[in-house]
């Protein structure tokens, strides 16, 4: 075989070579027997090249057949030689014939390799401390990829609670009923039946849609820049549904209007600040009881289950019942007003469809698939997009006629314009915005603080006190973020735990947060993709978001009734007040009323041993030393 043909590229897989190289072992070794058998005929013996004297009538003496044979073997090792080097030139490897993986995958390898030795060298290397960490930059890019397949939910489903607050939008915003002209009453803003309305709570989910990512762009970058960690940060589940469903209310039906809850954020972002550049946080974070810390964990988490069951934020499983106050729904009937059901118990197709992205997600958790939460989330909104089903998210209508000129669209760049700014400080003077900004500011403390720590020692960067390199930025960082998010029009920014995913992957710097930034600026042009999510396809994320939350269940103390009870009453308030805060508030109340009995014995003991140590200090200061006795002269 001439070396020109070994530079063309083989057209034949590894297997038929291989073959190729066996089968012709094969055929030399025939050959070998045929000649040796020959030789062994010619000069008799037991068949071996060394065996028995020369034959008569024969022409060829026996160092002439051993010359033959010694250059037919000669010729069968050159043989082999340019087959192997011909298979090894097309697959790659170390010479063997089994040895070694493809060729174009080997020139991908070295050339990552010369990347990752070419960044870690230099200025950008050396600031994320790359090799220190002992990481490399391709593995932090896939890192970011990983951990932003696993949160890239959040630009939804963030934009799609927040809508349900109504936002900026007012009675003013409904479209009169016939030829009145007249303003409608707040009953426009109940169900989907005032098309004025419901266009401009289209174009407030539009601007929440760029406010959120927004705000998870510039904090990862931040933290991935200025504290070189790999988290990810973005507006937070939980905050997000206290916000919408507790403070403002749904459509604005809550104590609190949508402007002042805003300026709410942004104080209670402010306060953060501040305590994370005391260095008060982490302490703060260790006064609050353990057990009801885990509690609320779970509580939240059953709270967004509740929610994503919900007819008008969900699935749309679970409705309004007179008698019972809930019950089973997702109708093929419902009432456009009150949501309640007026027929056909789970006929209806959106909420099928629905489950079908649930067991979808659910499969790929369960099978540890990376960005498991999405793809639930794309099949059923794919599914939905198509016009003329029972399913799809743009009916002919006029709100879905132009929900789906937008969509058409695809790529779009939205300026944010009714709700970046919208802060209102006048209604300060009720107490109900400050129970809900130190509620905010509690699960702030307890959900970032701990989402920290627990990232830092899933990978591996803290000390032997239990911090971590970085941590000071990181909080400032956080805190900072929630004011920017507050500004834009959205809730408090968190430390995501989907950061998991990137830490698994490799990640170990700033470089994965960085890319998560970049991730989240390239959606910002995707906007009518993401406007078009219906909610049957967000509803079963916030049920699994749920139950991922409960497995720190396990970790409370439940064999001991004075932290089970009230770790029990904080998760079971919080779904069934619909208050995060109800259950915060209730559970911390329960365990004073369980421990006071043993605070105040244990005051009373160091009271009272202090009262005894302060009476003997006395009797010891007022009796006087007593001396050796003096000598007696001797008479």
């Amino acid at each position: 075989m001439a070396d020109e043909e070994l530079d063309k590229p083989l057209s034949k897989g590894r297997g038929e070579v291989e073959g190729e190289l066996q089968q012709h072992d094969d055929m030399v070794a025939m050959e070998l027997v045929v000649l040796q058998q020959g030789f062994a005929k010619h000069y008799g013996g037991g068949g071996g090249v060394g065996g028995g004297r020369a034959a008569p009538g024969k022409s060829k003496g026996r160092g002439e057949v051993e010359g033959e044979l010694q250059q037919h073997d000669g010729m069968v090792a050159m043989e082999l030689v340019v087959l192997q080097q011909g298979f090894v030139k097309h697959y790659g490897g170390g010479g063997g014939v089994g040895g070694g993986r493809a060729a174009p995958g080997k020139r991908l390898a070295e050339a990552e390799a010369a990347v990752n030795r070419s960044v870690a060298a230099s200025s950008v290397g050396r600031y994320f401390k790359l090799e220190a960490r002992k990481s490399s930059f391709t593995k932090e890019l896939r890192a970011g990829a990983a951990t932003f397949l696993t949160m890239a939910y959040i630009i939804s489903v963030n934009a799609a609670i927040l809508t349900d607050s109504g936002g900026p939008c007012t009675v003013l915003d409904c479209t009169p009923v016939g030829n009145s002209t007249a303003v409608p009453g707040p009953e426009c803003t109940l169900g989907t039946s005032n098309p004025g309305y419901q266009q401009c709570l289209a174009r407030t989910k539009s601007d929440l849609i760029v406010a959120t990512a927004v705000a998870a762009m510039v904090g990862s970058f931040a933290m991935g820049t200025l504290a070189n960690l790999p988290l990810a940060l973005a507006p937070g589940m939980g905050a997000n549904a206290y916000f919408t469903y507790n403070m403002v209310g749904f459509h604005g039906s809550g104590s609190i209007p949508y402007r002042t809850a805003l300026a709410g954020v942004m104080m209670e972002g402010i306060i953060f600040f501040l305590l994370s550049a005391v260095g008060l946080r982490s302490r703060l974070a260790r006064m609050i009881p353990r057990n009801i810390r885990l509690a609320s964990a779970v509580g939240i988490g059953l709270f967004l289950a509740f929610t994503g069951l919900q007819a008008n934020q969900g699935l749309g499983m679970v409705g309004a019942s007179p008698s019972t106050l809930v019950t089973l729904t997702a109708c093929s009937q419902t009432d456009p007003v009150t949501g309640a059901c007026l027929g056909g118990t789970l006929h209806s197709p959106t909420f099928w469809l629905g489950v079908a992205g649930f067991l979808v997600t659910a499969t790929c958790l369960a099978r540890d698939v990376k960005g498991a939460m999405i793809y639930g989330i794309v099949f059923v909104t794919a599914v939905s997009w198509i016009r003329g089903t029972s399913v799809t998210v743009f009916p002919d209508t006029p709100a879905g006629n132009a929900g789906f000129s937008y969509f058409k669209k695809v790529v779009d760049f939205h300026m944010i314009k009714t709700t970046a700014g919208q802060l209102s400080f006048g209604g300060f003077r009720h107490g109900s915005v400050w129970v809900a900004m130190l509620t905010l500011l509690y699960v702030d403390v307890l959900d970032t603080t701990s989402t920290m720590y627990s990232m830092a020692e899933y990978g591996g960067g803290t000390d032997g006190a239990g911090g971590f390199e970085g941590e000071y930025r990181a909080f400032l960082v956080d805190a900072g973020s929630t004011v920017l998010s507050a500004g834009l029009g959205s809730t408090t920014v968190t430390t995501y735990i989907e950061s998991t995913a990137g830490i698994r992957e490799g990640g170990r710097t700033g470089v994965t947060a960085v890319t998560v930034s970049a991730f989240f600026l390239a959606s910002l042009f995707f906007s009518p993709l993401l406007m078009s999510v219906p909610p049957w396809a967000v509803g079963p994320s916030l049920v699994l978001v749920g139950a991922m939350m409960m497995r720190v269940a396990k970790e409370i103390e439940w064999g001991d009734m004075k932290e089970a009870i009230p770790a029990f009453v904080t998760m079971a308030l919080m779904p069934l007040t619909f208050s995060i805060a109800n259950g915060i508030i209730a559970g911390l109340a329960v365990y004073v009323a369980l421990h006071w009995y043993d605070w105040a014995g244990l005051a009373c003991g160091k009271v009272g041993k202090a009262l005894d140590d302060r009476r003997r200090n006395q009797v010891a200061a007022a009796t006087p030393e007593v001396g050796p006795a003096p000598a007696q002269d001797a008479v």
